[in-house]
């Protein structure tokens, strides 16, 4: 299925997602990037209080969409998605997190293990 979009590093990413599902019979991966074919109008917003809520130390979270920076983050936790607003990467740096690109983890972790998807 080819992308909608015109964005030439999005339509990478879903391109590298695809494959990577391919190769590792994974399906989260696969999910991401037909998640990421939607509009931008419709691609999925996560907050740090939702983070919170359904995570705990150490925990591997994606989200094909952005995350936002309303709530509170007291434990350490490693964020992957496509867009981080400002405010919400500091605040995951400062409980301790990571913020890194879908790619990235696509790659640290081939196989999908261990990951919440949100959103």
């Amino acid at each position: 299925m080819k992308s909608p979009c015109t964005n030439p590093q999005l339509t990478a990413l879903i391109s590298r997602l695809r494959k990577k599902s391919r190769e590792t019979k994974t399906p989260l991966y696969r999910r991401l990037a037909d998640d990421l074919c939607r509009s931008k109008r419709s691609r999925r917003t996560v907050n740090i209080s939702k983070i919170a809520r359904y995570t705990s130390d150490g925990n591997v979270v994606a989200v094909a969409g952005k995350i936002l920076s309303a709530g509170r983050l007291d434990h350490k936790v490693t964020v992957a998605a496509l867009r981080f607003s400002n405010q919400a990467k500091q605040k995951i740096e400062k409980a301790g997190g990571k913020c890194i690109a879908l790619n990235v983890l696509a790659e640290e972790n081939p196989r999908g293990t261990k990951i919440v998807l949100l959103g």
